[in-house]
């Protein structure tokens, strides 16, 4: 591929697109067959975590620190190689992706250990640059002397390919905006937001974690796949963490009891379903549907719309011998999604990638929510857990409530017993203890799965999640008579300065 960004994405557009379905065709029959050959089984459940923050500006050695104002700033592509973390859409992101573990005490631990070690680093590393990276699930408060809307929207045209200015080399997103001939426009459809860019640029807007969960048994991954999908509403409920937007992406006249009233708890989803959907012109960002077995899962990547194809290049990894299969997974976005690879035959895995959640206050926190999810699949179809006979339609009614109201949302959960569960208590209470049954089963002792799931139970006993304390202070903001934009912003820099002192080893808990 070309060294030139606007070449490179004329390459891409220039893929045949029945070439690219054919070879996905071809490695799904391939993943397929060594499915039933054993070759993606494992003697162990394993653990994994992408975790992606922005930066924003913070010390005396950059110009614009000076404001102390903790505006978004762009990371030096040097700087992103210095600290071993990886480029996301935005110039102002980056990305860390955890070494897999095995699910157990010692796994869990390592996790988070990685987690708080590389992060400690790459801060030391950013601080001598004037910048701080922060864990959050969509940044408010655009470079100094820029708006939101400017940074989100300039672009370029180079002999006729769009370019984002300010999107990192990403050649398929930048592809996304030169699909079709003529003018694009690529809308973000949220409540009283008001947002048009010609490129997808504006999903930079939201940072989340991913937790991973490998199964042991290929063939089981159906059933752990739709245990997901009936625990995504509620985990997502107590995890909330995108309740607004940049004030200058509002429309004229948004005032802040409108966005306390009509907003919604977490943004991320529209944005990201809304953006891409436009994009593809269909709706690949989405709630999925249940899986009847393996092979399906398989099957519906392969036979997913092909969006932006780009054929890949020849490797020695294992999974590169089924590689437009896995080239497919990046245009596959499910809100959870099935995944097959593996850089050695004996690493080969299959694995649930769990999408829905924003990036948490803390790295106790979020890694709190990656040990409950993993305990809620190991611990449900262990079970026989009746959640798994809710309707598909209920879970996903269940996943758009939390996205409007979070943790107050109308769910209907059933528990153990097989009773339906409107309340919230009772409902919050039996998905947490079986998150911590899931713990035990790995090898937590009682102590240590309560201790992992503290951030999570003290927001049952409090009823607050990150969201519900920013809109809080918001609200707090604009009753003693402060703008939109003040209150926002307000809000943004506590947020900020609470996490200084709590990312690497507090908890949200502490914020109180």
């Amino acid at each position: 591929m070309s060294e030139d960004l606007a070449e490179s994405v004329r390459d891409v557009l220039e893929v045949d697109p029945e070439e690219f379905r054919s070879r996905a065709a071809a490695d799904a029959e391939a993943v397929t067959e060594a499915i039933h050959e054993g070759t993606f089984d494992n003697h162990q459940s394993i653990v994994g975590l992408e975790y992606e923050f922005y930066a924003v500006a913070d010390g005396r050695w950059s110009g614009e620190s000076q404001a102390g104002e903790y505006a978004l700033m762009r990371v030096p592509r040097r700087l992103l190689e210095l600290i071993g973390f990886e480029k996301e859409l935005g110039l102002h992101n980056a990305e860390m992706t955890t070494n897999p573990q095995p699910f157990n005490a010692h796994g869990l631990q390592a996790q988070q250990a990685e987690v708080r070690a590389r992060l400690r680093a790459a801060l030391n590393c950013t601080r001598a640059e004037g910048m701080r990276l922060v864990s959050d699930g969509m940044w408010t408060i655009p470079p100094v002397g820029e708006t939101a809307r400017g940074y989100l929207t300039d672009s370029v045209s180079d002999g006729g390919i769009r370019i984002a200015t300010n999107m990192s080399r990403a050649v398929r997103y930048h592809a996304m905006a030169n699909q079709t001939d003529g003018d694009r426009a690529f809308s973000v459809d949220a409540p009283l937001v008001d947002l048009s860019a010609d490129t997808v640029m504006p999903e930079s807007l939201i940072t989340s974690i991913q937790p991973h969960y490998q199964v042991k048994q290929a063939a089981d991954l159906a059933l752990v796949f739709n245990y997901a999908l009936r625990v995504a509403g509620p985990l997502l409920a107590l995890s909330v963490n995108s309740p607004v937007f940049p004030p200058d992406l509002y429309a004229d006249g948004t005032t802040g009891e409108d966005v306390l009233v009509e907003g919604w708890h977490e943004n991320r989803i529209p944005v990201f379903e809304s953006l891409l959907n436009d994009a593809a012109e269909a709706e690949k960002v989405r709630f999925p549907k249940d899986l009847a077995d393996v092979e399906e899962a398989v099957d519906r990547v392969a036979n997913d719309e092909p969006f932006v194809p780009m054929l890949p290049s020849a490797g020695n990894r294992f999974d590169d011998s089924f590689a437009t299969l896995r080239e497919k997974h990046g245009t596959y976005w499910r809100w959870v999604r099935p995944v097959f690879d593996g850089a050695t035959r004996s690493e080969a895995n299959a694995r649930i990638e769990f999408r829905p959640i924003p990036a948490q206050p803390t790295v106790r926190d979020s890694t709190a929510v990656q040990a409950a999810f993993a305990g809620l699949m190991e611990a449900l179809p262990r079970r026989e857990h009746p959640i798994r006979e809710q309707p598909w339609e209920r879970a996903r009614e269940n996943f758009y409530a939390a996205v409007r109201d979070g943790f107050g949302a109308d769910l209907v959960w059933i528990d153990a017993d097989g009773q339906s569960v409107t309340d919230t208590e009772r409902l919050f209470t039996d998905l947490l203890d079986h998150a911590a049954v899931g713990l035990n089963a790995a090898g937590c002792t009682e102590r240590q799965a309560e201790e992992i799931l503290r951030p999570l139970r003290w927001r049952l006993e409090s009823g607050m999640t990150p969201a519900g304390w920013k809109r809080d202070k918001i609200r707090e903001w604009f009753e003693s008579g402060r703008s939109l934009d003040a209150s926002i912003q307000g809000m943004q820099r506590a947020y900020i300065e609470n996490q200084t002192e709590t990312l690497l080893d507090g908890s949200f808990e502490e914020w109180f």
